[in-house]
């Protein structure tokens, strides 16, 4: 005996440790619980304990995937998409859509054979997002490039102004099914730490809080950007943020598809890579990027409990 004890087995009524993994898009990155029959309750406070850098697994967010048919969020569109993605911010709030989000989901269901190269649907509160992984990106290549048909962007025309420190710019609204700010700077480090979310007037136009991108010219149909994410802080990618500073772009340089004709394609650097943003004359964006799944582990026992929501 080398005198450490042996933990005692786990009793039946004891809840089973729970199987996740870790993914990133871009450097965005994410915990993933696979509950297909949405068993678990995932209070405010789990998520952001599961997401904490230093005493959980840590994560941008977390992408709880459940079949359509078992959420009551999803249901309605279970017959056009078989996975749900109940995405969460690292505060544990519940966000609409999450587009470095998508692709890291479809990597995991294409990991765990539920999907396959070709076509896919997943189920957002956004919307049905439609997905295509590249054939060359078989399950185990890491980091091959994965497409989301992202919908299309709305421009409300509120004007809101955005400040950080005494600095302040005029933004241009996009929503991408999650609302966003995006403001053309001189310099990224204009924004500041982006620790704490940057203000805006008037307050108003996002009562839930916004996205805030910082976007510069790096050359032709070539930005560069930083964001804060509502409820996250300043992340390393933002997939949805990426396509409203295209538009807000393709807006300010007069390369409106639906104007011109013709699809207008971005280069879009992050912090965390680079993201490929095409909109097209129907309206449709496309997002193409990488998606990797680093880990897969267990979470202790205990931290989650059955879910004791009526779902019927």
């Amino acid at each position: 005996m080398d005198g450490v004890s042996t933990p005692p087995a786990a009793t039946p009524a004891q809840h089973p440790a729970v199987p996740f993994l870790k993914g990133h898009g871009t450097e965005n990155d994410f915990v993933i619980v696979h509950d297909p029959d949405n068993a678990l309750d995932l209070p405010a406070a789990t998520v952001a304990r599961l997401c904490d850098r230093r005493a959980g697994v840590g994560g941008d967010g977390l992408l709880h995937v459940v079949r359509s048919a078992a959420h009551p969020e999803a249901r309605a569109m279970a017959d056009r998409a078989e996975w749900f993605m109940d995405y969460r911010n690292a505060d544990g709030s519940i966000a609409e859509m999450c587009g470095n989000g998508v692709r890291v989901f479809a990597r995991h269901l294409q990991r765990a054979g539920h999907a396959g190269a070709g076509d896919l649907a997943v189920a957002t509160r956004g919307g049905v997002k439609r997905v295509h992984i590249a054939k060359d990106s078989a399950p185990g290549a890491g980091d091959g490039d994965i497409t989301v048909l992202m919908g299309r962007a709305d421009l409300p025309a509120a004007t809101v102004t955005v400040a950080v420190g005494a600095r302040t710019w005029p933004t241009t609204h996009v929503d991408m099914g999650n609302p966003h700010a995006v403001a053309f700077v001189a310099d990224l480090d204009h924004a500041g730490d982006l620790l704490t979310e940057p203000s805006y007037t008037p307050s108003a136009v996002y009562p839930a809080g916004v996205n805030v991108e910082f976007a510069v010219d790096r050359g032709e149909r070539h930005l560069a950007m930083r964001v804060h994410e509502r409820g996250s802080g300043e992340t390393r990618s933002c997939g949805t943020g990426a396509c409203a500073v295209a538009v807000a772009a393709a807006r300010r340089d007069g390369l409106d598809p639906a104007v011109t004709g013709a699809p207008v394609t971005y280069t879009v650097d992050l912090p965390g890579g680079r993201l490929l943003i095409t909109e097209r004359p129907d309206g449709e964006i496309e997002m193409t990027g990488p998606a990797v799944i680093v880990a897969e582990g267990h979470i202790a026992p205990g931290l989650f409990a059955p879910s004791q929501t009526v779902t019927s």
